[in-house]
Order: C-alpha cells, then sequence, then structure tokens
C-alpha cells in the first residue's frame, strides 16, 4: 500500500471554506471535502479526527485574517476599534462560518485569543465583571450582526434579485405608513458597508464612553 496523500493544514482550511462560502455550513462535510480534495475520505482522517476538528481548523483560518496594529499605547476606544474592525474584515468574507464562531469559542485558540485582546481593551474603560461582559457582548453583536446583515440583509445580492428591484418595491409601499422603511431602503441603496460598519461602532462606543 502506498503513503497517505499528504494535504496541508492551508490547503485543507482553503477547501473547507470554500465549501461553506459555496454551500453554507450543510455543504461542508467529509465527504463532499473529500471530492473537492481529490483524495478518498478516509485519507482525511490522517488529519482530522472528525468534524468538529474540521470545524476548529476553518474557524482558525477566518481569524487568521484578522490583524490588527500594535494598541497596547492607544486610548481604549481606538484599541477597540482597531480590534473590531479587523475582526469585521475577516468575518465578513466568510459570514456562514459565524455560527461556529461563536458555538465553537471555548474551544478556538484563535477565539479565545482574539476575545481576550478585545477584552483588554475594553477593560481599560474601567469596566470589570458584569460591565465588562455587557461591553464585550455589544462589540461582539456588532461584529457579527454587521456581517450578517451584509450577506441576508434585503438589499444584498444574496437575496437572488437585484438591489434595485428590492428599492422599487419599498418605494411602492404606502408612504404614510412605511415612511422610515422607505427612507432608510433609499438611503442604503447609496450606502457603503465600510461606512455604515464604521457609524455603528461611533455609536456604540460613544454609548460605551458616557
Amino acid at each position: 500500500m502506498g503513503r497517505p496523500a499528504k494535504i496541508s493544514r492551508a490547503r485543507l482550511q482553503a477547501a473547507a471554506l470554500a465549501l461553506i462560502d459555496r454551500h453554507g455550513l450543510a455543504g461542508l462535510s467529509m465527504r463532499a471535502l473529500a471530492v473537492k480534495l481529490g483524495v478518498g475520505a478516509m485519507t482525511l482522517y490522517n488529519h482530522v479526527a472528525h468534524r468538529e476538528d474540521l470545524e476548529l481548523l476553518v474557524v482558525e483560518a477566518v481569524l487568521a485574517k484578522a490583524q490588527w496594529a500594535d494598541v497596547e499605547d492607544a486610548d481604549w476606544p481606538a484599541a477597540v476599534r482597531e480590534i473590531a474592525t479587523a475582526l469585521w474584515r475577516a468575518v465578513r468574507a466568510h459570514p456562514a462560518v459565524i455560527p461556529l464562531i461563536l458555538t465553537r469559542r471555548s474551544r478556538s485558540p484563535a477565539v479565545i485569543d482574539a476575545s481576550e485582546a478585545l477584552l483588554r481593551a475594553l477593560a481599560r474603560s474601567g469596566r470589570s465583571a458584569g460591565d465588562l461582559l455587557t461591553a464585550f457582548r455589544a462589540v461582539q453583536a456588532l461584529v457579527m450582526g454587521f456581517a450578517q446583515i451584509e450577506l441576508a440583509g434585503p438589499l444584498s445580492r444574496a437575496a437572488g434579485e437585484p438591489p434595485q428591484a428590492v428599492i422599487r418595491r419599498f418605494r411602492a409601499l404606502p408612504r404614510q405608513r412605511y415612511p422610515h422603511l422607505i427612507e432608510i431602503a433609499t438611503a442604503a441603496a447609496g450606502s457603503r458597508a465600510d461606512d455604515e460598519f464604521s457609524a455603528g461602532l461611533d455609536l456604540l462606543l460613544t454609548g460605551l464612553a458616557d
């Protein structure tokens, strides 16, 4: 018998991410991954013991892309902004992985390290214990929520129709009953995701600073 095919960690992660990006989490299986890599399904078990190991590799691959500058000398809002923005940019590229990031957070070294960095920045605001937890969850919700909304929002191309068609449908709503919904749908047509996230983070940091 020949030696088992060698598959690098990076190649394994890239192939798994490609499957999730295209088919969602339901599309990730050992069999589907083996087909994509051009190996037998049993070959994968030389590299990952079970699916959870594979899912952790995927989480590590996404968060490895979250790189931020040294924030030790920055004031806490700037530090939080730097880390939160880096995390958002990483997860928005693979939003279907967000459920894995949230459910595997206690087992993933990358999630643990990123969480501690964010908590360290938030703790410099003077928060501790329950207040620190609340602030952490608020920032986490903003990061993950914006990434998911961008994927599944009504103006997303992933929704299956052109954004302008969605806007026209909103504009056809009774204006007296839905004036603000029509207003933001129109604004969203010319909005950039980066600007929306930055503005949302500004609002959150302003609230945390009070």
